[in-house]
């Protein structure tokens, strides 16, 4: 009864595996990193979420910078030249003047100022554009971010169904265990063969190879989570022990305003945005150009002499001058219309990729939902199957201890419990990764 009490202890862990949230004796040193950690890192530390956002405050630069396009620009420059000349003049009647070491200073000043009172509208829809971009960067950095957290939930729960599957694999090595004492003790009241004992010892060993080459893989995974982390590969963790799930999602919810939701489709649509101002500042070499241009001069001149006497020993020159400039473009080889041409084109280009890349989403929404569904109702039949293997193994390790059975029988119905355990866990694993990527392509997976 010693056996079958054993069992039963057995039989009840693995019922609750992939269910219990505390972590094993021999782990709990490790901090326990939960999802939501794993998220917060990756969000924090991610190179790749780093840099789109450094190129999202570049583009935000940008357009700050746009608003002042309609403003006026105003220069200012000054000088101060000071001059030592020898001078000689001859003239038509023979005079010659002549003189050594003039000097003069000349200073100068002048303030300018050019406003651009009409373009054609191209400073707004240059402004536009910017804020154009700037929105088109902040949702690359929300894609960057979304693929990059649902490749860190796939990564976090990887390591979840291997541990998963390194606690099954310990469970069979508690079984093969038993099997070995069991032989051995039958062997030792003639009641078993030694075959049958050293078949158990193989397969117990297997086991603890296997075992081994788990952790193995465990620790890869962990690694590549540490990477997407922007952690240091050494720092080691424990992960939970179960896979949950979130309610049942519904495909009418999820096509649901998902033009508005979905980041690649946003993207599409603010290229859209960025194709129609292109053909706006096109269109505005149409137009004429007005400025309105003005400028305060000084000038002073202080000569310590000079050789010409209608020449000044001091001059001074300021004053201020203001007026309009208008450029009209007549003809430029049909420039700006094959260029309006272009943008016309490419706006079109832009719209019929939104087109495409709807109908791209709507698919791989339905096709994601299907595997979600099918994922589902796999995960469902091997929950059963694992109850089914589970008694199986029970009642056919009870008949072997009365020696009323073979252990090639008892090795066939530990091997369903092991395919039915690796199933199991793998459905479990599959359809998490269903409905992350269901809520990626529905942009709510941060939510």
């Amino acid at each position: 009864m010693k056996i079958t009490a054993l069992l039963g202890l057995l039989f009840v862990s693995l019922l609750c595996e992939g269910q219990v949230s505390g972590q094993q004796t021999k782990d709990h040193q490790l901090p326990l990193l939960r999802l939501e950690d794993v998220i917060e890192l990756t969000l924090s530390k991610n190179y790749g979420i780093r840099i789109a956002r450094n190129d999202s405050a570049a583009l935000a630069i940008e357009k700050s910078f746009s608003q002042e396009a309609v403003l006026p620009r105003l220069n200012a420059a000054t000088g101060l030249l000071f001059n030592n000349n020898d001078q000689h003049q001859k003239f038509s009647d023979g005079a010659i003047r002549e003189r050594k070491g003039i000097q003069s200073a000349n200073t100068n000043a002048s303030l300018a100022l050019n406003w651009t009172v009409f373009n054609g509208l191209r400073v707004y829809a240059t402004r536009e554009r910017a804020a154009a971009l700037q929105q088109l960067g902040q949702l690359n950095v929300r894609n960057n971010l979304l693929n990059t957290v649902a490749e860190a939930s796939n990564g976090y729960y990887a390591i979840v169904q291997q541990k998963q599957q390194l606690k099954a694999i310990e469970e069979q090595i508690q079984i093969n265990q038993e099997r070995v004492k069991l032989a051995d003790y039958k062997l030792s009241i003639g009641a078993g063969t030694r075959p049958d004992l050293l078949q158990s010892k193989v397969d117990l060993n297997a086991q603890k190879a296997a075992q081994l080459e788990q952790l193995s893989t465990l620790q890869q995974l962990k690694n590549e989570l540490n990477t997407i982390m922007g952690r240091s590969i050494v720092d080691n963790f424990e992960v939970t022990d179960s896979i949950p799930f979130k309610p049942a999602l519904s495909i009418v919810d999820l096509q649901e305003n998902l033009d508005k939701t979905n980041l690649q489709l946003l993207v599409a649509q603010k290229n859209i945005s960025l194709a129609s101002s292109a053909l706006k500042i096109q269109k505005a070499d149409r137009w004429p150009m007005l400025n309105f241009n003005s400028t305060y001069n000084f000038n002073l001149l202080d000569n310590k002499a000079v050789v010409n006497p209608f020449q000044p020993l001091f001059s001074r020159n300021n004053g201020f001058n203001y007026g309009i400039t208008t450029s009209i473009p007549l003809f430029n080889n049909g420039i700006t219309r094959r260029n309006i041409q272009q943008a016309q084109l490419n706006l079109k280009r832009e719209q019929l990729v939104f087109d495409n890349q709807k109908q791209q989403v709507d698919l791989a929404l339905v096709q994601a939902y299907n595997l979600y569904q099918a994922a589902l109702q796999l995960l469902r039949l091997e929950e059963e199957n694992m109850l089914l293997a589970r008694e199986n193994v029970q009642i056919v390790f009870e008949v072997y201890r009365l020696n009323s059975s073979t252990l090639i029988q008892l090795k066939e119905a530990q091997k369903s419990l092991q395919d039915a355990f690796t199933r199991l866990i793998r459905a479990r694993f599959q359809a998490k990764q269903a409905e992350t990527e269901l809520l990626r392509l529905k942009g709510t997976l941060l939510h």
